[in-house]
């Protein structure tokens, strides 16, 4: 599918008609949140979901009436609006807009609000646990907005979204478009990096080899398939992805980290 990234969803749902300061508010705060998370970063206020959430509700509220609350509005009530859609007619919207959308919002603020309150002393991470179901319902979510206002199936929908987050990473920084390692590494790990700021969409065998410094464009062939068959990244014909062992060695040894 063609590249897929913040603007191009922006401009889909403005093209349909969703106002665009919802839009943007929408695609970043799903961002934020999801860049977070990717930096292991599971902390409350880190990736909570309330800004991504009240963005959505107010999507919710110009799908169904023309209109919303304004986003400095300290009057605003989440749950208010979710009652509000739950009491319309059935019939009247779709069933997303009127439930399913605000029931997983629901759970975003549910998790978010009442956290530390009730989890037992039995050695599991509640941040990560809860990090880890909030990024997975704000997927859901903006795919399912996608789905209505970008006239697409719902895999596709799932698939533009996969696309559009790439892991932050700090020892990166993108000029021109170009991401440029912020120190010299080895030609293996340089590349690991790459592809995993790359995100799950991965990255085209040719882009890859344009970012990566002269020296090592020569032996790319070669280091790729070394990575592929440490079974790190992931090669077809021309698309280059990392799997789970190579998202987990590259946040194991820190490598994303500048110093």
């Amino acid at each position: 599918m063609p590249a897929v990234d913040a603007a191009s969803i922006e401009a889909g749902f403005t093209a349909a008609g969703m106002p665009a300061v919802l839009a943007r508010e929408v695609l970043e705060a799903f961002t934020q949140a999801k860049r977070r998370f990717y930096l292991n970063d599971f902390m409350p206020n880190a990736v909570e979901g309330g800004r991504f959430s009240e963005a959505v509700l107010r999507v919710m509220q110009w799908a169904t009436t023309g209109k919303f609350t304004p986003l400095a509005d300290p009057k605003f009530k989440a749950d208010t609006v979710i009652t509000t859609l739950a009491n319309l007619p059935a019939g009247t919207h779709p069933e997303s807009i009127r439930l399913h959308i605000p029931r997983a919002v629901r759970v975003i603020y549910d998790i978010r609000n009442k956290r530390n309150t009730a989890h037992l002393s039995d050695g599991i991470d509640p941040n990560f646990q809860d990090a880890s179901i909030v990024v997975a319902v704000l997927g859901w979510v903006l795919a399912e907005l996608v789905r209505l206002h970008h006239s697409v199936t719902a895999n596709a929908a799932q698939a533009m979204i996969d696309a559009l987050v790439s892991r932050e990473v700090p020892l990166i920084q993108v000029f021109d478009g170009k991401p440029r390692l912020l120190k010299t590494i080895g030609a293996s790990d340089h590349v690991l990096i790459l592809v995993y700021w790359a995100g799950d969409a991965g990255v085209d065998r040719r882009e890859l080899t344009k970012w990566l410094p002269p020296k090592m464009q020569t032996n790319v062939v070669r280091t790729l398939k070394s990575l592929h068959d440490k079974h790190l990244l992931h090669l077809t014909d021309s698309l280059v992805r990392i799997t789970i062992p190579g998202q987990r060695d590259v946040e194991a040894r820190k490598l994303i980290e500048p110093t």
